[in-house]
């Protein structure tokens, strides 16, 4: 049996997924979601053979959720889009499947097919297709304004326009929140291309800061600055980072 998770915001959309599947003996739907973020803890607890994944959903997308997955395997993943831009960019080029909605009965089967030799061979995983296309599609995408995390054994999205500063810690990044921290997988030069220059601005190697959270800068000892936040946090601005500040400033230091 092939067990299926369906991931999608409309009710009537994963209830079509459901009949359509119901026709093919060897799938078995043991979960369905509604948003992005229950889809995360979902995929990940029962490690699913394969998913139905809609794009377009509010707060986390189809591509959020796949980036915020810590599993050891992906399953096997057939995007479910309701406009076919999508489908012209890079899923055939990484071998990646994937159905407009209206889903029709014939197209749904050519994509299990298709996941199902997959599925024979896992050595063919598709990991290595959704990570060149996350890859191609960040570079288009809109800048975040929403992130998930893990908080409370719960993923929730946190709101940038909330997040005062970030800081590199090992593996993780750490967005600082007010009085609230919370740890993102992921390496602070991949956040950082995904933020939005005009809003954010890298001050240190291990540092991104929101512009207008910033109160003043102080010049230290050794002709640097310390950078205050109006939540009080200070941070250094490293001079391999000043001229980045400047910049968005409009005017030297």
């Amino acid at each position: 049996m092939i067990d299926v998770v369906i991931v999608d915001d409309e009710p009537p959309a994963r209830a079509r997924l459901r009949r359509l599947l119901a026709d093919h003996a060897d799938t078995r739907v043991t979960a369905e979601c509604g948003d992005g973020a229950s889809a995360v803890q979902t995929i990940e607890a029962a490690a699913p053979d394969l998913v139905l994944l809609d794009i377009q959903m509010p707060e986390l997308d189809g591509f959020d959720v796949l980036q915020a997955l810590e599993v050891p395997q992906l399953p096997e993943i057939i995007f479910v889009s309701a406009f076919d831009q999508y489908a012209l960019r890079a899923f055939r080029v990484h071998a990646l499947d994937y159905v407009v909605k209206p889903v029709e009965a014939d197209r749904l089967a050519e994509a299990l097919d298709h996941a199902r030799r997959r599925l024979r061979d896992r050595q063919a995983s598709s990991e290595a297709g959704v990570a060149g296309l996350l890859s191609d599609l960040s570079k288009d995408r809109p800048y975040w304004s929403r992130i998930p995390v893990r908080a409370d054994g719960r993923v929730r999205v946190v709101d940038l326009t909330d997040v005062d500063w970030i800081g590199a810690a090992d593996n993780y990044v750490s967005l600082h929140a007010g009085h609230r921290e919370y740890l993102v997988r992921d390496t602070i030069t991949q956040i950082e291309q995904r933020l939005d220059p005009a809003v954010f601005v890298r001050i240190h190697r291990s540092t991104i800061v929101r512009l207008d959270c910033i109160l003043e800068l102080l010049p230290d000892l050794h002709g640097d600055f310390q950078v205050r936040l109006k939540s009080g946090a200070t941070l250094a601005l490293s001079r391999t980072f000043r001229s980045r500040l400047e910049e968005r400033f409009g005017r030297r230091l």
